[in-house]
C-alpha cells in the first residue's frame, strides 16, 4: 500500500507564496501530481511530473507554480508564487497515475488547505 502525507498548505495574502510537499512511502510510480478541489468544484489537475522529469501543467497555473520531485527522498513538491484568491481549494498530492488525469491516479494524500485572501 503506497501512502502520501501532505505539508506545507497555510493561509497566505494574494501575491504570496507556500510550498507544498508530499511524502510518498514506497515511490516506484512513474507520475506523480499535485490535485486542487476548491469550494463546489471538481477536483482538478494543477501539475504533474514524470519520475524522469517531464512536467506538466493547468494553463491556470502556468508560469506561477512549479512542480517538482526528489526522487531520493521520495519527495513531491509544490513551489506557488504569486496566489491569487481562486488559488484557495484542497490540494491534493496523488501517485501512480498519468499527467494530469485525475481518473487515472490509484493514490492520494489525505489534502492539505490552502487559502488566499485578497
Amino acid at each position: 500500500q503506497v501512502q502520501l502525507v501532505e505539508s506545507g498548505g497555510g493561509s497566505v495574502q494574494a501575491g504570496g507564496s507556500l510550498r507544498l510537499s508530499c511524502v510518498i512511502s514506497r515511490d516506484s510510480t512513474y507520475w506523480a501530481g499535485w490535485f486542487r478541489q476548491g469550494p463546489g468544484k471538481e477536483r482538478e489537475g494543477v501539475a504533474a511530473i514524470h519520475r524522469f522529469g517531464s512536467t506538466h501543467y493547468a494553463d491556470s497555473v502556468t508560469g506561477r507554480f512549479t512542480i517538482s520531485r526528489d526522487n531520493a527522498k521520495n519527495t513531491l513538491y509544490l513551489q506557488m508564487n504569486s496566489l491569487k484568491p481562486e488559488d484557495t481549494a484542497m490540494y491534493y498530492c496523488a501517485a501512480g497515475g498519468a499527467r494530469l488525469d485525475r481518473a487515472t491516479y490509484n493514490y492520494w494524500g489525505q489534502g492539505t488547505q490552502v487559502t488566499v485572501s485578497s
